[in-house]
């Protein structure tokens, strides 16, 4: 099962290195890697999707928070969040198909970020689902090429009604 991990760390130089070492070496595969500076300049947060049984990813946990310089690990897919990705797609159409090209992008709430006499470089946000429909309907285009970020993810706050 495919996991969304969030990992809160001391923003210090080598803490990087040594997260994605654990899973290199141990032999777990990262699917998507991203991460930024939070709202404290000290701290930064990891966003790791990685795939595996239950146990695997209880051991990825485990040895995380072993790290010196984590603050804390969340398996977000434990708990109700929101994620999205983004995507830089160059596309060069048939000047017949450059309306078209324009129309799916605004359908997909994608904005035109650079053009040129013959390409349009798009930008979308959304979930995976999302980002991957786009692609497919842009294939038949002309894609020139993609670039997509990783995944990034927050947990959503819960609401208790007051009693």
């Amino acid at each position: 099962m495919r996991h969304t991990i969030s990992i809160l760390v001391e923003n210090k130089a080598g803490v990087v290195s040594r997260v994605s070492g654990l899973f290199s070496g141990r032999g777990y595969n990262i699917e998507s890697f991203t991460g930024g500076v939070t709202i404290d300049p000290q701290v930064s947060v990891l966003t790791i999707v990685t795939d595996g049984e239950d146990s695997v990813i209880e051991q990825i946990n485990k040895q995380l928070n072993k790290l010196i310089d984590v603050i804390k690990v969340i398996d977000l897919t434990e708990v109700d969040h929101v994620e999205r990705e983004m995507i830089l797609l160059k596309v060069a159409p048939r000047k017949e198909n450059k309306l078209e090209v324009l129309r799916t992008a605004e359908i997909f709430r994608g904005r035109v970020v650079d053009s040129s006499p013959e390409t349009y470089t798009i930008e979308v946000t959304g979930d995976e689902k999302k980002i991957e429909a786009f692609i497919e309907m842009m294939r038949p285009m002309g894609i020139k090429e993609f670039v997509r970020t990783g995944k990034v993810a927050i947990a959503r706050e819960i609401f208790k009604k007051a009693k």
